[in-house]
């Protein structure tokens, strides 16, 4: 309950991270210039996600408690990819072209995609998964490059996730991972789950995915068969298909 808890807080202060990791320099450089300072945030959601634009709002606000106000001394640029990567690709070459001060990138597809577009502008990364293992940064400590930010989830949560799946649905002893294979922190989630369903008498049935028919594809395949759950890890291919996913989930 306590890392719950912990995880939950780092959701609501995104805004301290972003703060304390990327938007300090703009403060530095704004006393040498009162210019306006412009700031791109990339979403790897769909345009109109509830949960991103959370997101979006607890920027924007704790922006303004620092006397960082839009429209006044600081510009947004806000782009809504989803799980498109060539659309994630162009809004981040787009956002680049704009001399933005600082990128804020979320989920590990569009931050690896801002990642190869640009070595000198600041990146903030949030709502990712294992920033070591993806290669965004050296270390937690001392990031190295132009990255920081924050990991939202350690790799033994798939253990977890699966603890859930058997205490709310017991009878279930098919478990199906849908995760996206390229992601090397779906992957870790996936490891872990796997560890944790050894003990558990459960199968674990990797459902790996890269588009919007690979996850209708797999999961109209899983349910096929009785008795079944489905765990679902974060990635901009399945944040953004979050409907897709709602809709088979209910018809199966």
């Amino acid at each position: 309950m306590g890392r719950v808890l912990k995880e939950h807080m780092k959701r609501r202060d995104f805004i301290t991270l972003v703060i304390g990791a990327g938007v300090s320099p703009l403060a530095a450089r704004a006393q040498q210039s009162e210019g306006m300072r412009r700031i791109g945030v990339l979403m790897g959601y769909p345009d109109g996600d509830k949960q991103a634009q959370v997101g979006a709002d607890a920027l924007r606000k704790g922006l303004q408690e620092l006397g960082w106000i839009e429209g006044r001394n600081i510009e947004i640029e806000y782009r809504w990819p989803g799980p498109d990567a060539e659309k994630a690709r162009t809004f981040a070459k787009e956002l680049i072209g704009m001399n933005v001060d600082v990128i804020v990138p979320s989920t590990n597809q569009v931050t690896a995609i801002v990642q190869q577009e640009t070595r000198t502008i600041p990146i903030v990364f949030a709502f990712i998964g294992d920033p070591v293992g993806s290669g965004f940064v050296q270390s937690l400590s001392r990031p190295g490059g132009n990255l920081t930010g924050f990991a939202n989830f350690e790799n033994s949560i798939g253990g977890k996730w699966l603890e859930l799946v058997r205490e709310l649905a017991p009878k279930s002893k098919r478990v199906g991972f849908v995760y996206c294979p390229a992601a090397a922190p779906n992957v870790g989630f996936f490891h872990a789950a796997q560890n944790a369903a050894t003990s558990s008498h459960v199968t674990l049935i990797p459902l790996p995915v890269n588009n919007s028919s690979d996850i209708e594809r797999n999961i109209v395949a899983f349910a096929a068969e009785p008795d079944g759950s489905l765990i679902v890890a974060p990635h901009a291919v399945t944040l953004g298909n979050r409907a897709l996913i709602d809709k088979l989930a209910l018809r199966y």
